[in-house]
Formats: C-alpha cells, structure tokens, sequence
C-alpha cells in the first residue's frame, strides 16, 4: 500500500493546476485499488457559513449517474407504504421503523418521509443529521408523492450542501470512461456555480479540486470546467 501511494504521489504536481481532461487522467491512473473507487470533487466556494442565506444546498442528477446502487429509506403510514414498496424502496416502515432508526440503524443512503410522519421522523435528528439523512422539504425528500421522490432516489439523484467552505460529493467511480467523468463533473460544478445566493461579492467558485477514495487530490484549473 505505501509504495503504491508513493508511486502515485510522485507522478503528479500536487501544487499545479491541471486541465480537467489531464485531471481526470491522472484520478483514473492513480485508482489502483482493488475495488470500484469512487470519484469524489471537492468545491471551494466563497461563502460565510455563518450567515444562513448564504449557505448552498440543493439536489442534483448527475448525466451519467453515480455508478452506484442507491439504497432508499421511506418513513411513511401504512396508506403509503405498498406505494414506497412499488417504487423500489428498500426500507418502508411506520413507527416501528422510527424506532428501528433511534436505535442506531443507519443502513441506507437516502431517507424519504410522508408529511404525516414528520413529528416522529424529526426526532432522529441525532441520528440522522451527522450523516446527511434527514428528509427535508425544500430537497422534496418529505413529500406525500412517494412514488417520485423514491425513483429519483434510486435513478441516482444527489443532494449537496456546504460543509463550511466547502461543498463534496461522488461524482461517478473509476471504472467509468473517461467521457462519463467529465461530463458529470462539469454538471457538478455548472450546478454549484448557477446556486450562488444573492449577495456573494467578488468569485463564488475559488476552487476545484478531484480525487479518488484511494489516491491524491487533483487540483483542477477553473478555466477547462468553463465557470
């Protein structure tokens, strides 16, 4: 594993500011694990955290997926479980599921609420809030249309916010073409870009960075992603 690093950490500049085409070269050489790395981007944005309309959030479906299996958690009433079922959510449950969560079970990638639950849904704030869980109604993840908000769930749509001055996310894994991965990076920061909230003064986009789950980040010069 340490020469493998090394190897790796030798072949790029990790100060340079690479084009994006020559950036995604060097995440797909550098991802030599022995599983499917996934591709993660880094954005740098101007924003004061501190100040809540500042802050970045929002969903997104990248072109060319994620190139992973989305596994979707529906807190819904028995009237709107077999609906979440159909859709192909993994998780469906009422308060014994609540309850299932509270108790620490985590094992899902996207939670989706019905309205009706939320009163019981919103005290697993604490369970669910450190890992980006909780359903939200401005992300369409507490809705009473299951159906939709499970099939755009499964069919790989994200959801991004700021943590601090810095917004991250999977863009796509290594064994994508090198075409999918740009395409989907250059969504990715077209995205962010056209988010910038009212106010910001000055570049909103200050930096790019890529980098696979095993290897070195790639920092990315603004001018190839066109922002």
């Amino acid at each position: 594993m340490k020469k493998r690093i090394t190897k790796i950490y030798s072949e790029f500049d990790k100060v340079k500011l690479y084009s994006l085409e020559d950036g995604v070269d060097i995440a797909m050489k550098s991802s030599t694990a022995k599983f499917n790395e996934t591709i993660d981007i880094a954005i740098n944005v101007n924003v004061d955290p501190k100040k809540g309309e500042q802050n970045v959030r929002g969903k997104i479906q990248l072109p060319k997926s994620l190139g992973k299996v989305i596994k979707v958690c529906v807190f819904a009433n028995a009237d709107k479980q077999d609906e979440a079922k159909e859709a192909g959510a993994d998780i469906v449950g009422g308060d014994e599921l609540v309850e299932k969560v509270k108790a620490g079970f985590t094992d899902f990638d996207r939670c989706i609420s019905t309205p009706d639950m939320m009163a019981k849904v919103g005290k697993l704030g604490q369970v669910l809030g450190p890992r980006g869980l909780m359903p939200n109604p401005k992300l369409g993840t507490v809705t009473a249309n299951v159906k939709k908000a499970v099939e755009d769930a499964k069919a790989g749509e994200l959801e991004y916010k700021n943590n601090g001055i810095v917004i991250h996310s999977g863009v796509g894994k290594s064994k994508f073409n090198k075409e999918e991965l740009i395409s989907n990076i250059k969504f990715f920061v077209e995205t962010i870009s056209k988010d910038r909230p009212a106010g910001i003064k000055g570049d909103f986009i200050k930096g790019v960075s890529i980098s696979p789950t095993m290897g070195p980040g790639i920092k990315l010069d603004l001018g190839s992603l066109s922002i």
